[in-house]
């Protein structure tokens, strides 16, 4: 079968866009996601990102993220953005798009420039629970001494629709082989028994920061956009920066800004670009070598 669709990225974060408004979410979409994110292989991207309709009447659409490795993912920071700017294109020409999510709620988003969306990401939380930890503590999980790949870390621990694993680093944070090694240990370690997104943040000045990316279910990627509104959060919860200021975390593929407001909620302003579109001709998922 042949299968329309379109890539497209915010801060070098990476998803194919599948519309599937008027049939729902296809029974292969786990395998889909795999066969066709396997870069050098096929399209090549973080994930795919499907847009199915919505699960109430003043919804736009409903958005279900699937990583590179066929895991569904609760949001994604950089995609929901992608996901407005894609409807604004695709018949939902409104500057306020709203997209539902089966697990991390509705989110609210705006068009503040071209191929630009501020997106209203929902509280976020550095509790236990929240998180999904084992043996941490119930929380605010903050500068949590834990042991993973050789070495003693200091963590903060905050979920904002995704669980995440945030260290300040005084160096350059890791990159690379080291990124890999320490991001999957942090990830797979027994603390957190469904796994967890990792940052590795160092502060530039009052308000910036740059951090580099391990992604539960997709690895190192280029940017996190719920990643970045973990570092703000745990930048604000640890005294390294206000509430109500934008603070502006740069990662290797772009620069995303997060604001912290005084009731927990977090923005996420950054870019949403449409690289290219195409057609992938898909095979059974039981035949080697599914696209072709």
């Amino acid at each position: 079968m042949e299968l329309n669709f379109t890539k497209m990225q915010g801060a070098g974060n990476d998803y194919l866009y599948i519309d599937c408004r008027r049939t729902g979410l296809p029974p292969d979409a786990a395998a889909w996601a795999v066969l066709l994110s396997r870069r050098h292989y096929a399209v090549g991207a973080d994930g795919v990102i499907y847009l199915c309709p919505p699960l109430s009447a003043d919804g736009d659409a409903t958005m279900r993220m699937f990583n590179a490795d066929g895991s569904e993912g609760a949001m994604c920071g950089n995609g929901v953005r992608c996901a407005a700017e894609f409807l604004y294109t695709h018949g939902v020409q409104r500057d306020c798009i709203r997209i539902d999510t089966l697990r991390a709620g509705r989110r609210t988003l705006r068009r503040v420039g071209d191929s630009l969306w501020q997106a209203e990401m929902g509280r976020f939380a550095a509790t236990g629970d929240a998180v999904g930890t084992r043996d941490l503590g119930r929380g605010p999980l903050l500068d949590v001494p834990l042991c993973a790949g050789g070495r003693s870390w200091r963590v903060c621990c905050v979920a904002v629709g995704n669980p995440h694993c945030v260290i300040f680093t005084k160096d350059a944070p890791p990159a690379d082989t080291a990124l890999a090694e320490y991001g999957r240990a942090l990830e797979h370690h027994p603390a957190f028994p469904n796994g967890i997104n990792v940052e590795f943040a160092r502060q530039l000045g009052p308000a910036g920061f740059a951090a580099t990316v391990w992604e539960r279910g997709s690895g190192v990627t280029l940017a996190c956009g719920t990643g970045a509104c973990a570092v703000a959060a745990a930048a604000v919860l640890t005294g390294r920066c206000g509430r109500g200021v934008p603070i502006l975390v740069q990662m290797p593929g772009g620069t995303l800004e997060v604001c912290v407001q005084r009731d927990d909620t977090v923005l996420l302003t950054g870019d949403a670009v449409t690289t290219f579109n195409g057609t992938a001709r898909i095979r059974p998922c039981n035949a080697p070598r599914g696209v072709v």
